[in-house]
């Protein structure tokens, strides 16, 4: 049993699909080396099996020599057990060899997708990135798998040429060049089977992002009647899926049929001419029949050899989508010279906007412009470090993007307006890394006003979460996202519209929670909003009119000497008197993320006028 996941091995080579592969290989080279080594056994002990039983036949059975006969009988059932046991561990060796070559890439890509920020989503739709971990990687596991076979084939195929040279010149020179040319001949049948398995993977990886983009907005659409539309499209892509693989289906057909005529023709020739030879009586009785073991045995070889060049162009293929993924610039990462970070809790400063979030307590950002708030929440967890070099945000003395990225991601924390939840366990959801206890996590949740959440839940904290957290409502999984960003206990906290989809009641507790659990020295803590309840909990609140700072001062201080803020939350008051979530939402982007979030807002508008507690 190998633990998973593997230890991070050399930095992968991108230069080409090859030169991929080829690392693989090298992560993997002990298994993959024993692999050869048991291959090579069970292909030369079926090689020797007709050589065998010639010299039986020769020496033992024709001149009727009983001792010489037990003799070659005892080793050929000796040859039979290591050739069972080695095919017992060449095939271990072989699913092992897959399994890895296909782990370490789904690793890589996830390490990748970790890693990358904002950089993967702006180039790759979901489905596409998990296509390269379900397919693409399996695929890239196949060569593996066949590799212990292809080695041994080739040590097989020249064994077996030295032996029938022994018996005869001209069959040897037979085998010698027979055998390439009958895998040369493949290659008509395999090119265009390349450019067709290209068409079925664009396809069916087109097909896999449509469908998971469908299913994650699914409810949305639902509620906007848009259902069938995407459907219809699913099923067009579909059906071009389908049509791309009965052409990669007739491909194989032809190399199937193209192994069987091209391998049937020279086995009856090689065969042939090996009869012609024992009738004019230049090779004995034994050697005929070794020589059709010989014909028999090297079907193996071409098949094998043709079943190794299908499953590389595959492999190519997948390892080209891999490196395509890897090769993503990220969005983040450590400068080649790096800066310490600050070793106190220090003030960050934005220079476009000219906020100052001073170390400790709570702090909000209100703009007119809720798009412009959210981008410098965004500018303040780092998110691009592209921006940052023209946007530059300073972290104590230092420009935030040249410290070290660990330090960063530890100290500094972004809970995003868009919950995001995983499958797991609750308690595995709140705490990923499993460093605090059930009394924590019970505070956490706490101060989240996220208690209702287990009145649905049978087994508490050990209750199963469904992907993206689905069984529980937009109001639950905000909640939830709340408490598990509490838990991590960041030096720096950056909450964008936290509680956007909850109740007055609801909003107001946590406003006093977070007071009461942040609002420490050591401890800061930036809310983007526009509620008032959460505004009047804030000890200061910046407001940002065109992206730039144009006053500062606590809630109550810049309701009554800045018409501007007035203006904006006011307009964000709903009927309970907290922000409506289509004022204090940033904007979408997408006509897909628009019409979901203005099919939310209508729903917590209704959920806000009706509800007086408990959220939701």
């Amino acid at each position: 049993m190998r633990s998973f996941p593997y230890k991070p091995a050399k930095k992968p080579d991108l230069r080409s699909p090859g030169r991929y592969l080829l690392w693989l290989a090298g992560a993997q080279r002990g298994t993959l080396l024993l692999g050869i080594m048991y291959g090579t056994i069970w292909t030369v002990c079926q090689a020797l099996t007709p050589y065998i039983l010639g010299q039986a036949i020769d020496q033992g059975i024709l001149p009727g020599n009983f001792s010489r006969l037990t003799g070659w009988v005892g080793l050929l059932v000796g040859l039979t057990i290591v050739q069972s046991v080695s095919a017992t561990l060449r095939h271990r060796a072989a699913v092992s060899n897959w399994m890895q070559a296909a782990f370490r890439s789904a690793q890589v890509v996830g390490h990748k997708v970790t890693r990358s920020g904002d950089a993967l989503p702006q180039k790759f739709s979901t489905g596409e990135v998990v296509s390269t971990c379900a397919s693409d990687a399996m695929r890239i596991g196949e060569i593996f798998d066949v590799a212990a076979r292809l080695a041994g084939s080739v040590v097989g195929y020249l064994l077996v040429s030295f032996l029938v040279f022994q018996s005869s010149w001209q069959l040897g020179l037979v085998v010698l060049i027979g055998v390439p040319l009958c895998g040369a001949a493949m290659l008509f049948v395999i090119r265009p089977l390349q450019r067709r398995q290209k068409a079925q993977r664009e396809a069916a990886g087109q097909m896999t992002a449509l469908g998971a983009d469908t299913v994650a907005g699914l409810r949305v659409l639902r509620g906007i009647g848009g259902e069938h539309i995407f459907v219809e499209r699913y099923r067009e892509r579909s059906r071009e899926t389908q049509l791309a693989g009965n052409k990669v289906a007739y491909s194989l057909a032809d190399l199937d049929a193209a192994q069987v005529f091209v391998v049937g023709v020279f086995s009856v020739a090689f065969t042939w001419i090996g009869a012609l030879q024992a009738v004019s009586g230049q090779i004995e009785a034994g050697q005929l029949v070794a020589l059709y073991g010989y014909a028999v045995f090297l079907v193996s070889p071409i098949r094998t050899a043709a079943d190794a060049v299908s499953r590389l162009i595959r492999a190519q293929v997948g390892a080209k989508r891999i490196i395509d993924v890897l090769a993503t610039p990220s969005a983040v990462h450590d400068a080649e010279t790096t800066v310490p970070a600050p070793a106190s809790p220090s003030a960050l400063l934005d220079s476009v906007s000219g906020v100052v979030v001073a170390p400790g307590g709570l702090s909000a950002i209100v703009s007119d412009d809720p798009a412009k708030s959210a981008d410098l929440a965004r500018r303040l967890g780092r998110f691009e470090d592209a921006v940052l070099r023209e946007a530059e945000v300073r972290w104590g003395s230092e420009a935030l993007h040249m410290m070290p990225l660990r330090e960063v991601r530890s100290r500094i924390v972004v809970s995003d307006a868009e919950p995001q939840l995983f499958t797991g366990t609750l308690r595995e959801e709140l705490d990923p890394a499993g460093n605090h206890t059930d009394a924590e996590i019970m505070a956490a949740i706490d101060v989240a006003s996220a208690d209702d959440v287990f009145d649905g839940l049978e087994h508490g904290l050990d209750d199963e979460v469904t992907e993206k957290g689905r069984s529980f409502s937009g109001g639950q999984r905000q909640r939830l996202t709340l408490a598990r960003a509490v838990l991590t206990e960041a030096e720096v906290l950056v909450l964008i519209e936290p509680t956007s989809a909850v109740d007055a009641h609801t909003e107001s507790r946590i406003a006093t929670a977070l007071r009461r659990t942040r609002g420490t020295p050591e401890q800061t803590t930036v809310v983007v909003t526009a509620s008032p309840l959460l505004l009047g909990a804030m000890d200061t609140v910046a407001f940002l009119q065109d992206g730039a700072l144009l006053a500062q001062g606590t809630h109550r201080h810049l309701l009554d000497t800045v018409p501007g803020y007035r203006k904006v939350v006011i307009r964000g008051e709903g009927m309970d008197g907290h922000a409506t979530p289509a004022e204090a939402t940033p904007k979408a982007t997408t006509p897909e993320a628009t019409a979901g979030a203005n099919a939310r807002d209508d729903v917590e508008l209704l959920d806000n006028s009706s509800t007086h507690g408990g959220g939701n």
